[in-house]
């Protein structure tokens, strides 16, 4: 599988077997119906890790597939089953096999819950997560809308916060000279970067309606928008002719690996991330990873993680107030300074603490 949650738990696998642990990434052989996966592809590029036990099985609308699993991890008998849930159309696989697995009477099912209100909704997500929900023993949120949103459907189940670590698996950043030369960018120009694949909730437009209110002659400007379509890619470019940003704006529309990530971050001076719609972002720790200052909407966990005029600014979701917040980075010259914040307060977002975390949920 590729993308940010693959990336996460890989990560997050690796951190566990440093602590002693025997480990297995059960993970998707179909992950999504073409309904609900509109990229050109599930699969990574990437090689996958040398170092990890990967167990590509799990068939999201196979009901049979989703016994045979739960009864293969029943026998084995794991003390900790770690289950991602991000969409409740995965509530009734991941939810019928984690209840098979703890029937053996050993196994412990921790969530971790990215997102339990989704943000495109579909019938039959409260009945989907609800059967998910029941049937695990411990919750564990990374923001705290979504710790607020468990503990008002769990009343007896530990139900923890714990902030999403950073990702550490990237290449490290280069020279912003050597990334522009390999994404064949003019480095003379300041850049912002908008990365991640693009659905209406991520806010692609209202950025767009932003960079267009900056003065991008004084300040130097450009824009990459460096992430896949996952909707129809028509209506922005629309809106780039309208706002005549064509010459200003630079797409790579492909999903972007792994290996390639720390290019698009290496050659740009600060995120953007106008979601109208957030509980957290991994685009937030892979900006702090790079060390990059953050423009967040103030939506969500995204004013927990970007402290606002330190790491970057939390504002509103309208383009006059993200606009103000990309011209005054570049007049008040606050690059070198927020750099540096970042660099210190990433220090909080451990996968040790995450661990711990974990075994408290298993525990509690």
């Amino acid at each position: 599988m590729r993308g940010g949650l693959s990336t996460y738990n890989q990560i997050l696998a690796s951190e566990f077997q440093k602590n002693g642990c025997n480990v297995t990434i059960l993970t998707f052989k179909l992950q999504y119906p073409a309904f609900l996966f509109p990229g050109k592809t599930q699969l990574s590029t990437d090689l996958p890790p040398e170092n990890l036990k990967i167990d590509i099985k799990i068939n999201s609308i196979n009901p049979l597939n989703w016994f045979f699993t739960g009864l293969k991890y029943r026998k084995l008998k794991p003390e900790l089953v770690v289950v991602r849930y991000w969409l409740p159309f995965m509530g009734p696989c991941l939810g019928t096999i984690s209840r098979i697995i703890k029937s053996n009477g050993k196994s412990k099912i921790v969530a971790i819950t990215d997102n339990l209100v989704p943000h495109e909704k579909r019938f039959g997500d409260k009945m989907f997560t609800k059967y998910f929900l029941n049937s695990c023993h411990g919750f564990v949120a990374m923001s705290k809308s979504v710790l607020s949103d468990l503990k008002k459907l769990i009343k007896n189940k530990p139900t923890l916060y714990n902030p999403h670590p950073i990702y550490n698996s990237f290449q490290n950043q280069v020279s912003k000279t050597e990334a522009c030369k390999i994404l064949n960018l003019d480095n003379t120009y300041n850049y912002l970067l908008f990365f991640g694949f693009i659905r209406a909730y991520k806010g692609l437009d209202l950025l767009l309606k932003s960079f267009a209110k900056t003065d991008r002659k004084k300040f130097n400007l450009k824009l990459i928008i460096a992430g896949e379509f996952y909707e129809n890619e028509k209506p922005y470019f629309e809106l780039l002719e309208t706002l005549e940003l064509k010459k200003d704006v630079i797409f790579f529309k492909d999903f972007i690996p792994d290996s390639k990530v720390h290019l698009y971050f290496s050659a740009a001076d600060i995120t953007v991330q106008p979601y109208k719609e957030a509980t957290q972002s991994g685009v937030t720790q892979v900006s702090y990873f790079y060390n990059k200052p953050m423009i967040v909407t103030n939506i969500g966990g995204l004013p927990e993680l970007v402290p606002n005029g330190k790491a970057g600014f939390v504002v509103e979701k309208n383009p006059e107030e993200i606009a103000k917040a990309i011209e005054k980075f570049y007049t008040e010259n606050l690059s070198e300074t927020m750099t540096l914040f970042v660099q210190q307060e990433k220090e909080k977002y451990s996968w040790d603490n995450m661990i711990f975390t974990l075994w408290q949920a298993a525990e509690k």
